[in-house]
Parts: C-alpha cells; sequence; structure tokens
C-alpha cells in the first residue's frame, strides 16, 4: 500500500512538473519581459530625442530619420524596427515640432515557450517635443567662429521682443567690447560669451551652452537669373534720377542719384553700392546677390527700402547666394535711412554700422558672422510686414 502511495505521488509529482516549470518560467519571464519593455521605451526616447536635436539643426526628415535609427541601435533595438514622423502623425502632439519614434521588436520565449510558440511582441512609442524659448533678430550661424557676434565700440543696441543669438561653440561666441551698451530679451549662445560691459536683459542671466538655432531661411529657394540683362544708365547711374525695374543685374549695381527700386526680386551679379548723396528707396523688393557678391552701403546715403509682405520671399530684403564663399557687406547708413526685413547672409559677415532700423524698427539680421557697431533700436512685432519669427534658444522634451 505505501509503495502505492508513493507510486501515486511521484505520477502526481511527473504531471504537474511542467505546470511548476511553466509557472516558474513565466514569472522569470514576465519580469525579463518588463525589463526588455523599459529598455525598449528607453531606446525610444533617445531616438526622439536624438531625431529632435536634428530638426532643431535644420535636416532633412532623412537625416532625421538616419540619426534616430543610429540612437534606437546604439542602445539596444538590435533586430527591432523603427518608424519615424516629423512631424507626429497621431497623438495630442501631431503636426507640431515634433519629432514622433515606434519602436516594435519580438521576443523569443524561453520557459513558456513548452505551451506557446509565438514570439513576445513589444512596442514603444515616444515624442520628442521641440519649444522655442525666444525669439531672435540677431542671429550668427557660424558654428565655430569667435566673436561670431561682436558688439562693439560706443554702440548703443536696444532689442525689444526679441534676442541675440550666436550659434558657434568658440567661448567668446558672443562678444560686447569697448564702451558699447546692449538690451535684449536675452543674450544666447551654444558656447560662452564675453561681456565687457554690464547687459539689460528680460531673461534672468545669458544663456551659454544652448542648443544651436537652425537656419530659418533654409529652405529658401535661390531666385533664378533671367534675361536679358539689365544695367544702371551710364553704367554707374549718373542719372539725377531713375527708376530700376526687376530682374538679373549682371554687371552689379553702382547707385548714384536718386534711384527708385519698383517691387520684385532684383538678381546681382556683380558687387552692389550705394554711394554717398545718394537716395535709394523702394517697397516690395528682395535683392539677390549671387555667388560671393558683396553690398556696401556708404554712411552719408540714405536708403529707405522694404522687403515684400507675402509671397515667396515675404520678409527678405536681402538674400546672400548659400553656395557663394566666405565675403563681407557692409549696411551703413544716415539716421533717417530704413531698412525693413531680414538681411540674410549665411555665408557671407555682416558689419551693420549705422544708425538706423526698418519701418517700426522691424529689421533682422541672419548672417555667418555679425558685427555690429551701430545705435540701433528694433523691435520684433513684425508679422504684418510679412516678417516671421526667428526660433531661438531651443529646447527638447519627451512628451509622450
Amino acid at each position: 500500500m505505501g509503495r502505492d502511495a508513493g507510486a501515486n505521488v511521484a505520477t502526481i509529482f511527473a504531471l504537474s512538473l511542467p505546470i511548476i516549470v511553466g509557472a516558474a518560467g513565466l514569472g522569470v519571464e514576465t519580469s525579463y519581459w518588463y525589463y526588455e519593455d523599459l529598455k525598449l521605451q528607453a531606446a525610444a526616447d533617445a531616438a526622439a530625442y536624438a531625431g529632435a536635436l536634428e530638426k532643431i539643426a535644420g535636416s532633412d526628415t532623412a537625416t532625421i530619420t538616419a540619426a534616430a535609427t543610429q540612437s534606437a541601435i546604439s542602445n539596444g533595438l538590435g533586430t527591432g524596427t523603427i518608424v519615424v514622423h516629423a512631424p507626429p502623425t497621431s497623438g495630442p502632439n501631431a503636426g507640431k515640432k515634433a519629432v514622433e519614434v515606434v519602436l516594435n521588436q519580438k521576443l523569443d520565449r524561453i520557459f513558456t515557450s513548452i505551451f506557446v510558440q509565438d514570439q513576445v511582441a513589444e512596442q514603444a512609442r515616444a515624442v520628442a517635443l521641440i519649444t522655442d524659448a525666444s525669439k531672435a533678430c540677431v542671429l550668427a550661424l557660424n558654428p565655430s567662429a569667435s566673436k561670431a557676434a561682436l558688439f562693439s565700440g560706443n554702440t548703443s543696441v536696444k532689442l525689444t521682443g526679441c534676442s541675440v543669438m550666436s550659434d558657434s561653440n568658440a567661448a567668446d561666441a558672443l562678444k560686447l567690447q569697448g564702451s558699447g551698451s546692449l538690451q535684449a530679451d536675452c543674450l544666447i549662445s551654444v558656447g560662452g560669451m564675453v561681456l565687457n560691459n554690464p547687459v539689460t536683459t528680460v531673461c534672468k542671466a545669458p544663456i551659454t551652452q544652448a542648443q544651436p538655432a537652425s537656419d530659418p531661411f533654409s529652405g529658401l529657394p535661390a531666385p533664378a537669373a533671367s534675361s536679358p540683362c539689365k544695367t544702371i544708365a551710364n553704367g554707374n547711374g549718373n542719372k539725377t534720377a531713375q527708376t530700376l525695374q526687376p530682374g538679373t543685374y549682371c554687371s552689379g549695381m553702382d547707385l548714384k542719384g536718386n534711384v527708385t527700386l519698383q517691387p520684385g526680386v532684383y538678381v546681382v551679379q556683380g558687387s552692389m553700392k550705394v554711394n554717398a548723396g545718394a537716395v535709394v528707396s523702394g517697397s516690395g523688393v528682395t535683392i539677390f546677390m549671387s555667388g560671393s557678391n558683396t553690398v556696401t552701403m556708404n554712411g552719408n546715403a540714405t536708403v529707405t527700402l522694404s522687403a515684400p509682405n507675402s509671397g515667396t520671399y515675404s520678409g527678405v530684403l536681402f538674400y546672400g547666394d548659400r553656395t557663394g564663399t566666405s565675403a563681407s557687406s557692409t549696411f551703413n547708413g544716415a539716421a533717417s535711412s530704413l531698412l525693413t526685413g531680414a538681411l540674410y547672409f549665411p555665408k557671407q559677415q555682416v558689419n551693420y554700422l549705422g544708425n538706423f532700423a526698418g519701418t517700426g524698427g522691424c529689421t533682422q539680421v541672419v548672417a555667418d558672422t555679425i558685427q555690429w557697431s551701430g545705435n540701433t533700436t528694433i523691435n520684433q512685432n513684425c508679422s504684418s510686414l510679412g516678417m516671421k519669427d526667428i526660433p531661438s534658444a531651443q529646447s527638447v522634451a519627451i512628451v509622450e
């Protein structure tokens, strides 16, 4: 009888062993699956963040996707799959300035494979939202130049409703020297800054080690040259008064006397010079400096120019060719001069020397490097004039 009871116990144990092992295995595997789920979510978060940094830098969708994918792989994605949307296609941040990452992976079973053969599917989703902490009206794009944004001499600059931003990672990416004074919403740089005089800011303190601001006009197409070439009367504009039409000026523009520019796009293949005593005016104008050609404005000239307030080149007054090489353009003018719109020279240094700004103070300067020594008050409530805000001090946060 005892032998039979022992046999029964052995039989029952043998029959229940798979269940016991399976139950124990399920507990172990549940912990394993949970751990892998946490890892996958962390990888998704990191991938979305990496993609958002590329988006801030102005990269295209392919580059954003590549950065997110590399981050996911570096954080253990393995043979899983990744889908990237910029902007997100679903959720509360759909269509916003954000990057959405969805990771999928399948895990092999260990103990529970006794009962189920299918792999365990896991998914993680993350959304990194880009927030604009401020907007800039002075933006130096060079990523490494010393004194990329320089305010010097006895300059007095007051920026209302906007900031100075330098994308340079140099220790003196933004510098105030001499006896100059500077007032702005904030001073922001990717690197450091040297301020030899006190500054007045709305933000608590200047911001260093910031994320770089993207080129706000990176997607702006370069206007095509047209034919036939247009010329200025007598080559040097010796007429006391003349009116110029939009088109391509193959020999540059040497402006003297009274010159009126009709609305439209001017493609200048050569230098543009505004001579002393010249009176130059025009509204709805965009001037494209092809190649590495430069602008020089004499301080004794009176220049009143404004950008279009609609269309492709809305808000853009001067546009320096992004395919050009290093050069320098100088804007100098009398206090009565008005440059309304953006001065955009992604490959050039802009020397802003004049004691002037645009209508209502609506001027933006976006250039490779910027040297400022004029006395100017600039305001940035300019949407009615066709100008758009330039984001600066962008931050990234995982919000989903």
